[in-house]
């Protein structure tokens, strides 16, 4: 028992020991540790990032939709521009820019 007489007092204390061991188990071995959450963060922040730019897409689809139910004529519009439909007598040219 010697050898107990060189440890300083405070790492003999069981609950300092205690708080020390549930921290470190807590911060790096746990399942919810502390490096998964930061990961997990980050992944929040991304996904509310994702989340602004659909939902300005749902807008702008919406917006058009609402075109399309105004205005007949931009249906065809829509199909030459889109789905490059033509009439039986029309010819088509395409220009890549």
């Amino acid at each position: 028992m010697k050898f107990l007489t060189h440890i300083p007092s405070v790492l003999k204390n069981k609950y300092l020991l205690t708080i020390i061991g549930f921290t470190i188990w807590m911060l790096f071995i746990d399942r919810n540790d502390f490096l998964t959450q930061i990961g997990r963060y980050q992944k929040l922040s991304e996904l509310k990032t994702n989340t602004s730019y659909y939902n300005k897409k749902i807008d702008a689809a919406k917006t058009e939709l609402e075109k399309r139910k105004s205005d007949p004529s931009a249906y065809e519009r829509i199909a030459r521009e889109k789905y490059y439909m033509k009439k039986d007598n029309e010819d088509i040219f395409l220009f890549n820019e």
